[in-house]
C-alpha cells in the first residue's frame, strides 16, 4: 500500500486519464461511466483523475514534514543528550514547550497569520513534531553516551561532532527511522485535516483533504463517491504507514 502510494505521488499526474481541474458543470454528480470509473464531482470533474493527481500534495507535503521534524529532532535530541547540564535544560525546556501545543493548533495559527496555503500548516506542522523526535532521539543518546565505544572515541581524540554522529547516530538509527515513519502517518492525517477545514490546499487543486470535504454535500445528495473514496485513501494509508512503524519499533526491540 505504502509503495503504491508513493508511485501515484510521483506519477500520479501523469496518469490521471482526464483534467483533475477543469470543471464541466453538464457533467455534475454524474455516476460511473465508460472512462470515468468513479463518475464525477459537484463541479463535473472527473473523480479518479482527481485522486490520481491529489496523491502528490497529500504525500508530499507530509514528507517534507516528516523530513524536517525528523532532522531538526535527531540534532536537538542528540545535542541535549552530549552536552547536557544548561544546554540539556534549555532544549528540554523549550521542546516542552511546543510539545504543550497541540499541531492542528500550530497550524490553523499558522494559516491564521501567513494566509491559507500549504506553506503555513507545513511549517507549523513541522515545528509540532519536533519535540517528539527531539525527546525520543534524547532518550535513546543518553543510552548510548555512557558505553564503552563512544568513551574509546573520545580517548582517542575525536571531536564531539565526530563521535555523535559517525559512531552515536548509526546506533540510534532504527529509533530515528521507527519514530520517523510514525510521524509521516500522523502527519498525513493532520495535513488532510488542514486542507479539509480549508486553511491548506486551495481548491479546484486536487487534495484527498479537499475532496472529503468538497464530497460533504454529495453525500447529503446521495453521491458519496468523492467523499468516501479520499477519506478512504487517507484511513488507509494512516493505518498502513502505522501499522510499518510500529513494526519497525517491535523489531528493534526484538533486536535488542
Amino acid at each position: 500500500m505504502i509503495l503504491l502510494v508513493l508511485f501515484l505521488a510521483c506519477f500520479g499526474q501523469l496518469l490521471a486519464p482526464h483534467s483533475p481541474t477543469q470543471p464541466n458543470q453538464a457533467w455534475a454528480y454524474v455516476g460511473p461511466t465508460d472512462g470515468h470509473p468513479l463518475g464525477f464531482d459537484s463541479q463535473g470533474r472527473d473523480i479518479l483523475s482527481r485522486l490520481l493527481a491529489g496523491a502528490q500534495t497529500s504525500i508530499f507535503a507530509p514528507t517534507i514534514i516528516t523530513l524536517v521534524a525528523v532532522v531538526t529532532g535527531t540534532v536537538l535530541g542528540i545535542s541535549a543528550a552530549w552536552f547536557g547540564g544548561r544546554i540539556d535544560t534549555v532544549i528540554s525546556s523549550v521542546l516542552d514547550l511546543v510539545f504543550s501545543f497541540p499541531g492542528m493548533l500550530l497550524a490553523i495559527l499558522g494559516a491564521a497569520i501567513f494566509g491559507q496555503g500549504p506553506v503555513a500548516p507545513v511549517l507549523a506542522l513541522s515545528i509540532a513534531y519536533t519535540p517528539l523526535l527531539a525527546r525520543i532521539v534524547r532518550s535513546a543518546a543518553i543510552r548510548e553516551r555512557t558505553k564503552d565505544y563512544i568513551v574509546a572515541a573520545e580517548l582517542q581524540g575525536l571531536s564531539g561532532l565526530t563521535v555523535c554522529f559517525r559512531h552515536m547516530f548509526p546506533n540510534i538509527l532504527p529509533v530515528v527511522v521507527a519514530q520517523g515513519t510514525l510521524v509521516f502517518g500522523y502527519s498525513i492525517a493532520d495535513f488532510a485535516a488542514v486542507s479539509y477545514l480549508g486553511l491548506g490546499v486551495q481548491p479546484p487543486a486536487p487534495d484527498w483533504g479537499i475532496m472529503a470535504s468538497g464530497g460533504q454535500l454529495g453525500l447529503l445528495l446521495g453521491y458519496p463517491t468523492e467523499s468516501l473514496s479520499a477519506s478512504l485513501l487517507i484511513v488507509l494509508v494512516v493505518v498502513a504507514v502505522n501499522v510499518l512503524g510500529e513494526w519497525m519499533l517491535e523489531r528493534k526491540e526484538m533486536i535488542r
